[in-house]
């Protein structure tokens, strides 16, 4: 028992159709989720990305103890960035602690993390192997977004080349710092 010919011709056809619609379907369903602004929540920052980026690299901090530090790209350094007000007190402590913790667990990358406290620092930070204490320069801040927060104090995520990239309103968790600059160190 054979079929006839126009129905298996019909059959054939309605299966590339579908194969088709199979193909070109996921294409059209991709560009949709992409032109949407959709993106997986693993690539997702977890602190603002900042859009337009403040530009550091034409200011030189000078170090609290006297001389400059450089941006340098070529050593690929990842700062995280804290400018407090005067006086900050507990708040600021609590942050260093929480800073410190966060560059512990990048483990063997750690080295590639610098701690950049702008003015004001806690004692507990000034002992902090990472910590780069950089004084008080009107300048930096005014290149630092929205850093006078009612909340408290921001953070801020500098690339190598000194653009200030990311920033975390004040009372962020310290696991979405953790998570977005280890990211970034995977970058090479």
């Amino acid at each position: 028992m054979t079929q006839p010919v126009p129905e298996l011709r019909r059959r054939n056809r309605r299966m590339l159709l579908a194969l088709a619609v199979l193909f070109f379907g996921s294409f059209l369903v991709a560009g949709a989720l992409r032109f949407s602004g959709w993106r997986p929540a693993q690539l997702k920052n977890r602190g603002e990305l900042l859009q337009p980026y403040g530009d550091l690299r034409n200011v030189v901090p000078r170090l609290e103890r006297g001389g400059d530090y450089a941006w340098d790209p070529k050593a690929r350094l990842w700062r995280i960035a804290v400018a407090p007000p005067e006086r900050c007190g507990a708040p600021c402590v609590e942050l260093a602690g929480q800073l410190e913790t966060v560059w512990q667990l990048f483990g063997r990358d750690a080295d590639r993390v610098h701690l950049l406290w702008i003015g004001a620092a806690p004692d507990s930070a000034r002992n902090h192997p990472a910590a780069r204490l950089l004084q008080d320069d009107p300048a930096l801040r005014a290149q630092l977004p929205r850093l006078r927060d009612p909340a408290g104090v921001p953070v801020y995520v500098i690339d190598p080349n000194g653009f200030v990239i990311l920033r975390y309103a004040p009372g962020f968790d310290p696991a979405d710092l953790r998570t977005d600059v280890a990211r970034l160190l995977k970058l090479r």
